[in-house]
């Protein structure tokens, strides 16, 4: 009786552990999708900017082009979506040196038509350096922080992006003079999941954001204030 006790214990404890990789199998799943489904909703708006631009300048040659340049980016990045929820939440490769130049430009090239249009200064110094990352990854957090920008202000207003060298790191900043944010909502909001401002917002993409840069040895960070504009940093290690 006792053997037929602690064996059935065993099977007990058999069952709750397959029981529990199975929920955390479930539960790494739900939350990478939960980052698809909101990437997939910046690149709905980005398809959605070219149909409304379509019907004025379907007509010019350069717009055609920019037009093929634009579906192709959305196709691309698509499809690294689906290889990221077949690879579950671990990335598909490891980090490896990317021309942060090259990355920022992309980033800012796939938020064309936001108004301010963004403006790019770079230390000569950082010209072809690298940083150890995803490109991807990067350039999804480096045009979320752009895409917040414009969100938060006006059109007559101003968006700055800048490169420069922090001892070992990478250090990228995206400044706008828009409408700003609260100590309180920096600190009980802005990086936590699922909370929003926005109508459509999911309420992700700077916790998203923080988490990867983190994960790859980097550090995010934000100074603003109501009415005053916001800054956002990102330090990242130089390949």
């Amino acid at each position: 009786r006792g053997a037929a006790r602690q064996v059935a214990g065993y099977l007990g404890v058999g069952g709750v552990v397959e029981w529990l990789v199975q929920a955390r199998q479930f539960e790494s799943f739900n939350r990478m999708s939960a980052f698809v489904v909101h990437d997939l909703k910046n690149l709905v708006a980005q398809l959605s900017l070219l149909m409304a631009n379509a019907a004025r300048h379907r007509d010019n040659p350069e717009f055609q082009q920019d037009m093929l340049d634009t579906v192709e980016n959305v196709l691309g990045r698509m499809q690294g979506l689906l290889m990221q929820l077949r690879a579950g939440t671990r990335p598909v490769e490891p980090p490896g040196a990317v021309p942060v130049v090259e990355a920022i430009e992309a980033a800012i090239r796939a938020k064309r038509g936001l108004r301010p249009e963004p403006r790019l200064e770079v230390d000569p110094e950082l010209r072809h350096a690298a940083v150890l990352a995803h490109r991807d990854r990067l350039e999804r957090v480096i045009g979320h922080l752009v895409q917040n920008a414009a969100e938060a202000t006006p059109n007559d207003g101003t968006i700055r992006v800048r490169l420069a060298r922090g001892g070992e790191l990478a250090r990228i900043e995206v400044e706008d003079n828009g409408k700003g944010m609260s100590e309180q909502f920096i600190r009980e909001q802005l990086f936590k999941p699922f909370r929003s401002t926005k109508d459509h917002g999911m309420g992700i993409g700077a916790f998203e954001s923080r988490e990867y840069v983190r994960e790859i040895g980097g550090a995010l960070d934000v100074e603003s204030r109501e009415n005053g504009g916001t800054i956002f940093r990102i330090r990242l290690p130089l390949a």
